[in-house]
């Protein structure tokens, strides 16, 4: 994958002073390294999706394990269960980055966007001095205002037989009149100390490279390389009342009490049953 980079397209690239562009040259220096998880780093001005693009490539075979694809701008961006995410350009942080861990077995896969928000809730918190939080599965918390909003999303898509794509956005310094609903938020409103996103996406990345190799060189076993404990410890849904929307308009209600070792949600019910829920199996998860 030939970099080609946002900084080489003079458009508009500094019509809000506020939001300067990412230096790719830079980023690329301080990632890109002999024997790290990082091969190459391609930064694109507008593209759809880079979770899209980085597929593609994938399943082309035009793109390596650690591959990285960030956009200034996503016109077509997408969460969980093909939700919208918008955001002004260079408002965020918005990348795709590309796994193969052929040495864990598939079914410890799932642990992999699980692992992307501990990654991602580190190194913020080194990085822009901000309290974050996890809600389960793959939403990033900050607290705006004495209340809880999303701040950050993970996708997480197969590419071909033994690879996946990760994408990741988080909401840097958008600003109260620009968040698309209520419930959102970003670092900014939430006072982090840092918005300049070149370190920011530095110390993600880092976080990211140091949190997958130790699941891999732990076979993919949570709990052996401490996933697990520090996904709980800092995951907001344990230890509330939630209702999961399931298909079928079949709703769980109970105590969230555990992620078990499959990454699975543990809801206990008044009627005193414990009931793992992943992923792929809830339409939305919401207080009760």
């Amino acid at each position: 994958m030939t970099p080609r980079d946002a900084a080489d397209d003079n458009g508009s690239r500094w019509s809000d002073l506020d939001r300067p562009p990412l230096n790719a040259a830079a980023l690329r220096q301080a990632l890109v390294r002999e024997g790290g998880l990082w091969s190459e780093l391609e930064l694109t001005r507008r593209t759809g999706s880079t979770n899209n693009d980085l597929v593609a490539r994938a399943e082309a075979g035009e793109a390596a394990e650690g591959a990285v694809l960030v956009a200034e701008e996503q016109t077509a961006a997408r969460g969980r269960l093909d939700r919208r995410w918008t955001a002004p350009p260079r408002s965020g942080l918005f990348f795709s980055v590309l796994l193969n861990p052929v040495e864990v077995p598939v079914a410890r896969w799932g642990w992999l966007p699980l692992l992307t928000g501990v990654a991602v809730a580190t190194g913020l918190s080194r990085a822009a001095g901000v309290d974050t939080a996890l809600k389960w599965p793959n939403d990033l918390l900050v607290t705006v205002g004495g209340e809880e909003r999303k701040a950050g999303g993970i996708l997480a898509e197969r590419a071909g037989s033994d690879g996946v794509v990760i994408g990741v956005g988080i909401n840097v310094t958008l600003r109260a009149d620009e968040l698309p609903v209520p419930q959102a938020g970003s670092l900014a409103l939430a006072g982090a100390v840092s918005t300049d996103r070149d370190p920011l996406l530095r110390a993600v990345l880092r976080s990211l490279e140091e949190w997958y190799g130790r699941w891999r060189r732990a076979g993919g076993d949570p709990s052996a390389c401490g996933l697990q404990e520090t996904y709980a410890a800092g995951c907001a849904t344990l230890g509330r009342t939630v209702r999961a929307e399931l298909p079928g308009e079949r709703a769980l209600v109970g105590e969230a009490v555990a992620v078990d070792g499959d990454g699975r949600l543990v809801i206990a019910t008044k009627e005193g049953v414990q009931e793992p829920v992943g992923a792929g199996d809830i339409v939305h998860l919401r207080p009760a």
